[in-house]
């Protein structure tokens, strides 16, 4: 989660909104990344997106069977999406999204019954520091 949360600070760091993700496969990162929504004029370029990505092209397989994706908030919707698609094993995340958290807060859209896929959760993993960057960024804009 340290690794997430330094891709975190790399997007605040960017203007964008500090939320980071690495994908884990055997022990190492294989791909890492921050929100750049505004910065690559791309909507789904949220960090999960980004790192999965990158995962996949680093793996040569748009399969990361296995994977930990680690990212300091709790996934939306698109992102539940793509972890499904791109068969990640475990999803370990720090902070609640309670407005549009796909998880736990808002859905839970990783029981939706129709899903061809399932992975494992854990949460609050270093909760309060991923919710202090995050928090942290919005006090500074207001």
């Amino acid at each position: 989660m340290q690794a997430a949360l330094d891709q975190a600070r790399l997007g605040a760091a960017a203007g964008e909104v500090p939320v980071g993700a690495v994908v884990v496969i055997g022990g190492e990162i294989a791909g890492a990344g921050f929100n750049q929504p505004i910065g690559s004029h791309d909507p789904t370029a949220h960090a999960e997106i980004v790192a999965i990505r990158a995962a996949a092209r680093r793996t040569g397989n748009y399969r990361l069977t296995g994977a930990t994706l680690y990212v300091t908030v709790e996934p939306c919707l698109m992102c539940v999406g793509a972890v499904v698609h791109a068969r990640i094993g475990t999803l370990v995340f720090g902070a609640l999204e309670p407005k549009s958290g796909a998880i736990e807060s808002a859905l839970r859209a990783h029981e939706s019954p129709g899903l061809n896929h399932s992975f494992e959760v854990v949460q609050g993993v270093l909760a309060e520091e991923c919710r202090e960057i995050i928090q942290g960024f919005f006090r500074e804009r207001r």
